[in-house]
């Protein structure tokens, strides 16, 4: 099987660097001093599951150069997913699926406005990976998963033969019967998760102990959960105390992607995952006061980020 990787970050790193120590056909599409470490270094991994590098590899940041191939895994952002759906058309064939694997909601219909719906699938991830350097990734918790499926939930040979490169790589891989309830599931954990750890700059382990912050991340599943609703997306009943016990059971030590990114100064996945909250919400008759609060909150460090806005501090 022949995969692109677009976005060469904690999780496209992890997943692609273990489908590549697998033996499948993998392309990783990179840009500046991570492009070059991987040309001249090879990805290096750093995993609980095992340590590996890969090298050589075929590294590039012309999408053009590739060819025509049968799965793209979208691993960039999810504020990035727009510039490069149009990066992604030479690398479409007539049955290449598309899978986003960032977190949020919104990158599936991005991405087919741009490539079109029958190439888009719907993809979910879970672990915790961050790149270290250029060309070295660190996996330092969670079992590492991806889940996929057909936009209207129908079985298909490509992906039942991308979950068996999966399955080969030693990756958990699932096609739900219902690929937008696990979508939603997934925003419903980490999205609460990436706001108040943004917010109170505290490891997940602090946080959840804490009972006014605790009551705060009850809150937001709950607003989560009713714009999951207010949408048609037909969550468990049991949605919100379902993942609570999630929250409790992830690594003390753990933060999100969105929190370190806000903490290191960097601009993050605020609006696609807060400020998706508060937007959808407002689309659908939901008020969202508390993700209302946090985006506004976070909102001036994000623009700092961004170079729009300057203050110390």
């Amino acid at each position: 099987m022949r995969i692109a990787v677009f976005g060469v970050g904690g999780v496209g790193g992890y997943f692609g660097g273990r489908l590549a120590q697998a033996g499948e056909d993998v392309v990783f599409i990179a840009r500046g001093a991570h492009l070059r470490a991987l040309q001249t270094s090879g990805l290096r991994v750093e995993s609980v599951r095992g340590d590996f590098t890969i090298h050589p590899l075929h590294a590039t940041d012309d999408p053009t150069q590739v060819g025509r191939v049968d799965v793209v895994l979208v691993a960039v952002k999810a504020m990035q997913v727009p510039e490069v759906a149009k990066a992604i058309r030479p690398l479409l064939g007539p049955t290449t699926c598309v899978v986003p694997l960032q977190n949020g909601v919104e990158a599936p219909e991005q991405l087919a406005t741009v490539v079109g719906a029958p190439h888009v699938v719907g993809g979910v991830c879970g672990l915790n990976s961050f790149r270290v350097a250029p060309g070295h990734i660190r996996h330092s918790a969670l079992e590492p998963f991806v889940q996929f499926g057909e936009w209207d939930n129908r079985p298909s040979s490509r992906l039942h033969h991308l979950r068996q490169a999966f399955v080969r790589a030693g990756v958990r891989a699932d096609m739900p019967a219902e690929i937008h309830r696990a979508r939603w599931m997934k925003f419903l954990f980490v999205t609460p998760c990436s706001g108040l750890g943004a917010l109170t700059r505290a490891h997940i382990g602090i946080w959840r102990q804490v009972p006014e912050t605790r009551r705060l991340s009850v809150q937001a599943l709950e607003e989560v959960l009713a714009v999951a609703q207010a949408r048609s997306i037909a969550l468990p009943p049991d949605a919100v105390p379902m993942t609570m016990a999630l929250v409790d059971q992830v690594p003390p030590e753990a933060t999100t992607s969105l929190q370190r990114d806000m903490m290191m100064g960097r601009p993050s996945e605020l609006d696609t995952q807060i400020g998706a909250v508060e937007r959808l919400g407002h689309a659908g008759g939901v008020t969202t006061p508390l993700h209302a609060c946090i985006y506004g909150s976070l909102l001036p460090l994000e623009l700092r980020a961004q170079g729009q806005v300057q203050f110390a501090g």
